[in-house]
């Protein structure tokens, strides 16, 4: 049964967004599935290039007790999954969130100050912990998305903020299980010569701007197409 935990993540994570999705007529998220999959897939090319080469490398791998046989590029099945499932998820949670919540937003100066502050730390993290490759390649993403987002998509920060709070709680579950939290091993490990080697219980403090990155690049590219779509109908 353990080979398939990865597996239930995956498809757990996925499944009660994409069943409200079709079944809900209300919010009915389900007339944006051709927006959702383009977002994702634009954004997942790259991160998928991104773990085929760490897993290479080292720098992170997975435990095969937990996973199934099947792989690509040294990496299972359930890995590129995660890649189309997590952001699935995330992108209808904080859609969700600003249908039933649309006053739910931070005002411009606080997006301002918690942007400049993340940006600080994010730098100075960076300059102390450079050349570690988890580190080093994460908060530079992570510093060009938030500097070209306090310039250009300050409206989307100012939503997106509160979104991200919500949704690191599931995020916290799920990616908590996958580096051992619940469990006796971990299903990904971590090379700590190569990241900061802090912990949120049992997660990599750099998973948590990780995942910020992957996630609303998601949405900054979903916002784009749904509107194109929209003018297209």
């Amino acid at each position: 049964m353990n080979q398939y935990l990865y597996l239930i993540l995956d498809l757990g994570s996925l499944s009660i967004p994409l069943l409200y999705s079709v079944f809900e007529k209300k919010f009915h998220f389900i007339q944006f599935i051709k927006a959702s999959f383009f977002s994702i897939l634009f954004v997942a090319i790259p991160f998928l290039i991104w773990d085929v080469l760490f897993t290479k490398y080292g720098i992170w791998g997975f435990n095969s007790d937990y996973h199934l046989s099947i792989k690509f590029f040294n990496m299972p099945l359930e890995e590129w999954l995660f890649f189309f499932c997590i952001p699935y998820a995330c992108l209808f949670t904080h859609e969700g969130i600003k249908y039933y919540f649309p006053n739910l937003k931070l005002s411009k100066s606080a997006t301002l100050i918690i942007g400049s502050l993340l940006v600080l730390i994010a730098s100075f993290l960076l300059v102390q912990n450079f050349g570690k490759w988890y580190t080093t390649i994460n908060f530079s993403l992570f510093l060009l998305l938030i500097l070209y987002s306090l310039k250009y998509q300050v409206e989307s920060l100012r939503v997106y903020f509160p979104s991200f709070l919500i949704i690191l709680i599931p995020f916290t579950l799920v990616n908590g299980v996958l580096t051992g939290s619940y469990i006796e091993n971990p299903v990904v490990w971590y090379n700590n010569n190569e990241n900061l080697g802090y912990r949120i219980l049992t997660i990599p403090l750099e998973d948590v701007f990780y995942a910020f990155t992957m996630l609303f690049s998601v949405q900054l590219i979903f916002n784009r197409l749904k509107k194109f779509y929209k003018r297209k109908q």
